[in-house]
């Protein structure tokens, strides 16, 4: 199959991504990549370089004709998440990626595909390849742990990029152009407890919820989509208002710019309040199925006696994480006036995880505003502050301004209408793309990002759409030839 994949038009993009998609490369882990692009670039003949992080860089001279125009970055990240359904048998540290196509979509067994930002890479690769394209001087730059952190990207040499305009090609709807993104910063809340044991005559029970859509936690949170953490929370809550019980072990989500798919919860509760603490669950369960059915028709719950807990959290401080849980915001904060139907601020409840007397709380809050970025952190820390647990932030980065004056938006926006006869929407995305932090580094650099589209990023539903792939190359390869001479 994958054989096929790689057969697909445009090949100049399937083909490498094939070849890319044989790579492990999860977050923080890329050396296998790094070594495949740099002996990528070797062999072309290009020069091709590495920096201390381990982010590539591969230069291309312009072709025969095209020396005066604007030398050109095209940018694109080379780890992707590692997000696989619970059911599926997969080792992301062994493995390539399991594609196949079905109809207009590639898709992958149960996995994320990694067209996040697989494809951008792919076709930069195909660009670097081809000996028939027009286009000028090239930098082909390939950073490293966008997806945790940005670290490649913030740790860039100021002195290492001589390009002009800058093409990042890390957007995922190919009918639009991106000129701004949301600014991030992860946020933690960590606590202890004291390990109590329930009981004698308490008995266990097992709540799951799973089968969520999951997805982007910047570019998918407006869509309401079901939050595995805070679901959970909600069905605990509702338990507590009928009878105390200890908390053994609450475990939900996984990576911060992924919304939650799934999570389960262990709990000991005494025999005499069993039935009608499963009463309450269930009722609350029914409900919550009910108002997510047309959003999220694959959600499963399930409420099940289990092996009764050894140890747990006290009632007294299970209702203490609970409350504090359910009060921190999750979702949409604020939407942008400047740009409409833009989310401006948002907070993503992303894992929770307890055990051994700790606790463990990771968000990730994004704003394109940094002011309204600071606002909702401190909001969270005050609910976190008022359960007793000491915060901490890390990974901050800078959202990245949109340009009404930028010249390569007028070469793309026109070369787009020139191409498919209608115009591109012009959006400031809530998802954080890289340019905000090159930025900051190199503020000469005239940025635009685009892509082609693809649906389900961060979640094992991901797929790529095989026609806006053919549109996206059209797009690219149009563009290189039509970039502006230089001043």
């Amino acid at each position: 199959m994958p054989n096929l994949i790689a057969e697909i038009e445009p090949v100049e993009i399937w083909e490498p991504f094939t070849r890319l998609n044989a790579v492990p490369r999860p977050s923080k882990k890329e050396q296998r990549v790094i070594a495949f692009m740099m002996d990528f670039g070797r062999s072309l003949g290009l020069e091709t370089e590495k920096d201390p992080l381990g982010n590539v860089l591969i230069r291309k001279p312009a072709s025969p004709g095209m020396e005066h125009r604007k030398p050109v970055v095209l940018q694109a990240h080379l780890d992707m998440v590692h997000q696989k359904n619970r059911d599926t048998d997969f080792d992301f540290e062994s493995e390539g990626i399991r594609m196949y196509r079905d109809g207009d979509w590639v898709k992958a067994k149960g996995t994320t595909l990694g067209a996040d930002n697989g494809l951008g890479v792919a076709a930069i690769m195909g660009v670097l390849a081809s000996d028939s394209m027009a286009h000028p001087s090239l930098e082909a730059l390939f950073t490293i742990d966008e997806e945790t952190g940005m670290t490649g990207a913030k740790g860039l040499n100021p002195e290492w990029l001589k390009g002009q305009i800058l093409l990042n090609l890390d957007t995922e709807e190919d009918d639009e152009l991106d000129v701004g993104c949301a600014g991030g910063i992860d946020v933690t809340a960590k606590g202890t407890y004291g390990e109590v044991e329930p009981s004698d005559k308490s008995v266990g029970l097992r709540i799951e919820i799973k089968g969520l859509q999951g997805g982007h936690s910047g570019m998918d949170i407006h869509k309401g989509l079901g939050n595995a953490n805070v679901l959970l929370t909600r069905v605990l809550l509702a338990g507590m208002e009928v009878a105390p019980f200890y908390l053994s072990e609450f475990k939900g989500g996984n990576l911060r710019n992924a919304i939650p798919r799934e999570g389960h919860v262990l709990i000991g509760v005494s025999e005499e309040h069993k039935m009608a603490l499963q009463e309450a669950f269930d009722h609350e369960a029914g409900a919550i199925q009910a108002e997510f059915a047309s959003r999220e028709p694959g959600m499963q719950v399930s409420i099940a006696t289990a092996t009764g807990p050894q140890v747990g959290m006290s009632p007294e401080e299970t209702s203490n994480l609970l409350q504090c849980l359910y009060s921190l915001h999750n979702g949409v904060y604020a939407m942008s006036y400047e740009f409409p139907d833009l989310v401006e601020t948002s907070n993503n409840l992303a894992r929770v995880e307890t055990g051994n007397g700790r606790i463990e709380v990771g968000c990730l809050t994004r704003s394109s505003r940094d002011s309204a970025k600071r606002d909702l952190v401190r909001k969270l820390k005050a609910a976190f502050s008022l359960g007793g647990y000491t915060v901490e932030t890390d990974g901050d980065y800078p959202g990245w301004l949109p340009d009404p004056d930028s010249e390569i938006l007028k070469v793309v926006a026109g070369r787009y209408e020139e191409l498919f006869g209608s115009a591109p929407g012009v959006v400031a995305g809530h998802g954080g793309l890289e340019c905000g932090i090159l930025k900051d580094h190199y503020p000469h650099l005239d940025m635009i990002s685009f892509g082609p589209t693809i649906r389900g990023a961060h979640s094992p539903d991901e797929r790529a759409s095989v026609s806006s792939v053919q549109k996206f190359w059209k797009l690219l390869a149009d563009v290189l030839a039509h970039i502006p001479e230089a001043t």
